[in-house]
C-alpha cells in the first residue's frame, strides 16, 4: 500500500495523519475553530499522495479543508456512509446518514478486529456501536460527552458549577457528584449496549475523553489512538 495522507475533522478538533503503508508517519491535532491553519501542516505532507477525509463539522470547515488542500496533487476523497465498504455492512435505516465518523471508526475497527466488538468513541459527543462477527454494523447510540454533560448542567441550571471535581466512590460534594455522575453516565451507557454483544468480545475506546473512561468501565477493553484514521487508512487503500 502507498503512502495515504487521512484527515478526521470532528466538531472540536482536526486529527490527521501521514501512513506509509507500514507505519504512521506523523500524525498531529489542532483546533476545528482553526481548520484553515491546516493549510501550513499539508504543505509539509507528500504532494502525490492521496487524502481521505471525513468531516461532521459542516459545510464551512468542509469548505476550509478543500482550500487547505489546494497544493495536494493527490486525490481528495471525501468518505460517506454507505450501504457496505472495506468489509463493513451498514444496517442503518438510510444507510448514507451514519456520520462519517462512527463510519470510518467502524471500517478501522473491522481491519483490527476479526470477530464481534463494540466501538466506542468519546469526543463531543459518545458513539457506541454495535458490529457483530460477521461485519455488520448493527446500530448503535449517541449520547452527549463527558464534557458535554458537565457543560450542559453549568449552563442549565441556577446552581450547579462548571464541575472541576474528581471521581469518587461515594462522592461527598458537588464538584465531584457532578464529575462522577458524569462518568457512570458515560460507563453504564457502554456496558448496557456492551450486553448484546457474546462474552469476551472486546470494546474498543477512542476519543478524547477515552482516558477518562477507560478505567470506568468493567469489560474487556482495548484502548485505540485515532480510530477514525485507521478507518480511513483502510478506505484510502480499498478505493
Amino acid at each position: 500500500m502507498n503512502t495515504v495522507i487521512a484527515v478526521d475533522a470532528g466538531n472540536t478538533r482536526i486529527k490527521w495523519g501521514v501512513h506509509d503503508g507500514r507505519a504512521w508517519l506523523a500524525q498531529g491535532a489542532l483546533d476545528t475553530a482553526a481548520a484553515e491553519s491546516l493549510a501550513g501542516l499539508a504543505a509539509a505532507w507528500p504532494q502525490e499522495a492521496p487524502l481521505a477525509v471525513c468531516n461532521v463539522a459542516g459545510a464551512a470547515v468542509e469548505s476550509a479543508l478543500n482550500a487547505c488542500f489546494a497544493t495536494q496533487r493527490g486525490p481528495v476523497r471525501w468518505l460517506r456512509a454507505s450501504a457496505a465498504a472495506c468489509g463493513v455492512e451498514n444496517r442503518y435505516e438510510c444507510p448514507e446518514t451514519l456520520g462519517a465518523d462512527r463510519w470510518a471508526a467502524l471500517i478501522g475497527a473491522r481491519g483490527l478486529v476479526a470477530g464481534a466488538c463494540l466501538v466506542v468513541s468519546a469526543g463531543t459527543a459518545t458513539t457506541v456501536d454495535l458490529l457483530d462477527a460477521d461485519g455488520v454494523f448493527q446500530g448503535g447510540a449517541i449520547l452527549p460527552g463527558y464534557e458535554l454533560m458537565r457543560r450542559a448542567l453549568a449552563g442549565n441550571t441556577a446552581q450547579l458549577p462548571f464541575a472541576e471535581g474528581r471521581y469518587a466512590e461515594p462522592p461527598r460534594n458537588t464538584q465531584d457528584a457532578i464529575v462522577s455522575g458524569c462518568l457512570h453516565a458515560q460507563a453504564g451507557a457502554i456496558e448496557r449496549l456492551y450486553r448484546q454483544l457474546p462474552a469476551g468480545a472486546p470494546c474498543l475506546l477512542t476519543g478524547g475523553a477515552a482516558p477518562l473512561l477507560a478505567d470506568r468501565l468493567d469489560l474487556p477493553l482495548c484502548r485505540v489512538d485515532n480510530l477514525v484514521l485507521e478507518g480511513l487508512r483502510r478506505y484510502a487503500g480499498a478505493i
